[in-house]
């Protein structure tokens, strides 16, 4: 089989599994017990309204018409209108999602690079003493509850040492002087706001590529290959750069799952440092029985896994050409 035809079918599948979540998604909450227009009001409607939303949902006609216009409306980028905002759900979404992305991407990447260099650090030591204890600090990180981790910074560096600020993306008199919502992605208040969330990720996310680095350095550097490397005279450094290419591929197969639990995982995160982004939006929409915002952020972090598992799929051969495409 040919790359060509191997990455065409790769994203043909691709683009099924996003069908069929999406599919999944509409047939969830609309065969849900009870009436989905009640769901959708929130409770306390009037028979009158009642009627109005089922009229404007469409939820008077037959389901395979609902599902219709239900995927042609997310192939035309219309997700719905917020029951909260009486806006766009995406209009509603993208501030919260930029403020979380913002904070969840550089933090996961952070997290692998540092922890996969501490793992291959690890694994080229195993046996010793630096090995089984070198583990541990990662290991508690990151079995501890994230927000626990939140709250201990918060403790030390703010009400404690005072340097840091306790909550927020920034301070009211920063949000009074930009004029539109990316400037203050600009500014130093935003930052050092961002100082104690980061940390949070990283510390909390750092243990998963550390552990699994370490364990395939172990399993890698036991091949011919590093020892006629070694033998041939090979610098340290240029061995470790071999050794850690050559057990990358666990990791990175990692990375998609571990940045959508890390976005699934925002609620509490974002709840200890009052982050406003999508997971107190998340919380805040099921509160308030927000389906169609609901409904749009569970495609959006299922479309992330299906998407990032492809990429990882397709930068295989790339990272290790050794893999090779077979039928």
């Amino acid at each position: 089989m040919s790359k060509l035809h191997y990455y065409l079918r790769r994203i043909v599948v691709t683009i099924f599994l996003i069908f069929g979540v999406a599919s999944f998604l509409f047939l969830a909450f609309r065969l849900m017990p009870g009436d989905y227009a009640t769901v959708l009001a929130g409770g306390g409607a009037s028979a009158a309204e009642l009627e109005e939303i089922r009229e404007s949902w469409g939820l008077n006609q037959p389901l395979y018409v609902q599902y219709y216009e239900y995927m042609t409306n997310l192939v035309t980028g219309d997700f719905g209108t917020s029951h909260v905002s009486s806006e766009p759900v995406w209009n509603y979404v993208k501030n919260p999602l930029m403020n979380s992305l913002i904070l969840v991407m550089p933090a996961i990447l952070v997290a692998f690079v540092v922890g996969s260099v501490y793992g291959g650090l690890l694994g080229t030591r195993s046996g010793t003493a630096l090995e089984r204890y070198g583990i541990l600090p990662p290991t508690v990180a990151g079995t501890t509850p994230n927000f626990f981790v939140g709250i201990l910074l918060l403790l030390v560096f703010s009400s404690t040492l005072g340097w840091l600020p306790v909550s927020g993306m920034a301070t009211s008199e920063t949000y009074a002087a930009i004029e539109s919502h990316y400037e203050i992605y600009l500014t130093g208040d935003f930052w050092k706001h961002y100082v104690l969330p980061f940390a949070t990720i990283v510390l909390t996310f750092l243990y998963y590529p550390a552990l699994v680095m370490r364990g395939s350095v172990i399993d890698v550097k036991g091949q011919e290959y590093t020892y006629f490397q070694r033998i041939a005279g090979l610098p340290s450094k240029t061995r470790f750069k071999h050794l850690m290419k050559h057990s990358s591929l666990p990791v990175i197969t990692l990375l998609p799952a571990q940045t959508a639990t890390a976005i699934s995982g925002l609620v509490l995160i974002e709840t200890v440092f009052n982050w406003p982004g999508i997971g107190t939006l998340l919380f805040e929409s099921v509160l308030a029985r927000d389906t169609p915002t609901i409904q749009f952020l569970f495609i959006l972090v299922a479309v992330w896994i299906i998407v990032g598992n492809f990429l990882v799929d397709i930068f295989y051969t790339v990272i290790d050409p050794r893999i090779t495409i077979e039928d």
